[in-house]
């Protein structure tokens, strides 16, 4: 008989983790105010809220902590970890950052001014705040096709190439670059074809703009490219990584998450006037060039993290158990983004709560009705996130609504995956008593979605 899929790892270090009761949890949410990211993490039995810096290192990685070089300038481990993206991606400058965001702020302040258009797929949050907070303009050029969560096709996150060549077309002065994030967080973890990086290089090549990846899961693409689009079958996660990387000129990278540290990001490029433009600022916002906000130890553990999460077995553990609870959900018939995604799995939660309006967030209702349910702590990924119009101030309504459950790399088992489904399933049969959601009493202008204050209706 056909041996089942294990894991291509094996447990050498637990950490506890505890059960709470329905009315501690009760208190709990109220207390951070229906926001989940406000919860204490013992408050938490399954964390789900991010895959963003919780994932488990190796052995190998834990060993390169040992070795770290902490001088302040022209550390062996930035030069470590400089040689291993250049590697892997071509790029031959590098600016290591604390964090994704901080790669996005030392860069977007170089290239973004008033009045800007930056056109992509689904920028997430972080990238949209850092354009929107320089009063330039996120323009969303997805596949009109990601908005449907039901419908299956293997590229859901690409880029439309004619809502990208009417941007450049129309405002071609306004646009500084393009940005494709791969995978697409926002539409659900859907990875961007290599066919479709090309026809965004075509693009961009006509109206002589850069290409810049949001690349927290590259490899994570680089692995559905590699089991989904004809002819790359038999290439390695690294030789599709190399080749996708050929078509942008340069990326941002939270290393949290494909890189499995718990802290750390950085820029990578190939074009000298990026490069020199966002030194002036790395160094006043993060530090001095070979650390750029961090440590010599955590450089050192990136670069062996990203050595072997470009090695195809280890990225197919880590995706088989999202498809693991994708399968599990199908069970019960509860709708998510199909199909399952890279690194989470996203419910739609307007087809889950069909009695709570737009204006009463479906998708936060439902996370806190998890997090009741079983402590199981997930996030939105919606119409809280999606924040207000800086324009008008309205709440953008036309996106999805989605609640997201991330899972962390080599952390949970498939014994904790069925904990999860069961207690979806569990608010699911009990979805038409739930009819109220939650409104706003207190929200931040931008990024409100991590500090919102909410309560129930």
């Amino acid at each position: 008989m056909e041996l089942p899929f294990a894991e291509s790892w094996k447990i050498k270090m637990i950490e506890p983790i505890r059960k709470s009761t329905r009315e501690e949890r009760e208190k709990w949410i109220k207390e951070a105010h229906y926001n989940t990211f406000q919860l204490r993490s013992e408050q938490v039995y399954i964390d789900l809220i991010t895959d963003s810096g919780t994932g488990s290192m190796s052995d190998r990685q834990w060993a390169a902590m040992m070795l770290g070089d902490e001088s302040y300038a022209g550390a062996s481990s930035f030069f470590n970890l400089k040689n291993k993206i250049t590697e892997l991606t071509g790029f031959g400058y590098v600016i290591p950052t604390h964090q994704g965001r901080a790669a996005e702020n030392v860069l977007f302040s170089h290239l973004i001014k008033a009045g800007d258009i930056v056109p992509g797929n689904s920028h997430f949050d972080t990238t949209k705040g850092h354009i929107e907070s320089r009063k330039a303009f996120a323009l969303d050029c997805t596949i009109d096709e990601a908005k449907n969560t039901q419908l299956e096709i293997p590229f859901k996150g690409n880029v439309d190439p004619k809502k990208l060549e009417k941007a450049l077309a129309e405002n071609a002065d306004k646009i500084p670059f393009i940005i494709v994030t791969i995978t697409n967080n926002t539409a659900g973890g859907q990875p961007v074809s290599m066919q479709n990086l090309k026809e965004v290089r075509v693009i961009a090549d006509k109206y002589k703009k850069p290409v810049l990846f949001d690349s927290a899961r590259f490899a994570e693409n680089a692995y559905f490219i590699k089991t989904r689009e004809k002819g790359y079958e038999n290439k390695t996660i690294k030789e599709i990584t190399k080749e996708m990387f050929d078509l942008a000129d340069g990326m941002t990278m939270s290393a949290k998450k494909d890189g499995i540290v718990n802290m750390g990001g950085f820029i990578a490029t190939r074009r000298e006037d990026w490069y020199e433009g966002a030194k002036k600022f790395c160094i006043p916002f993060e530090g001095y060039l070979t650390y750029g906000g961090m440590n010599g130890r955590d450089m050192n553990a990136l670069a062996v993290g990203l050595d072997e999460n470009t090695e195809f077995d280890n990225l197919e553990t880590r995706i088989k158990q999202v498809e693991y609870l994708a399968k599990k959900l199908d069970e019960y018939g509860i709708p998510y983004q199909r199909p399952a995604g890279g690194h989470a799995i996203f419910v739609d939660a307007p087809k889950v709560l069909t009695h709570i309006p737009k204006e009463e967030f479906p998708a936060q209702t439902l996370t806190i009705e998890l997090y009741l349910e079983a402590g199981i702590r997930s996030c939105e990924i919606g119409y809280l996130l999606a924040d207000r119009d800086p324009v008008t101030r309205e709440n953008r309504f036309g996106g999805l609504d989605l609640l997201r459950l991330a899972i962390p790399r080599r952390v949970y088992t498939n014994n904790h995956m069925d904990v999860i489904a069961a207690a979806l399933k569990n608010v699911y049969d009990r979805r038409e008593k739930i009819t109220r959601g939650v409104k706003i009493v207190w929200e931040a202008p931008l990024m409100r979605h991590f500090t919102v204050k909410l309560d129930r209706l």
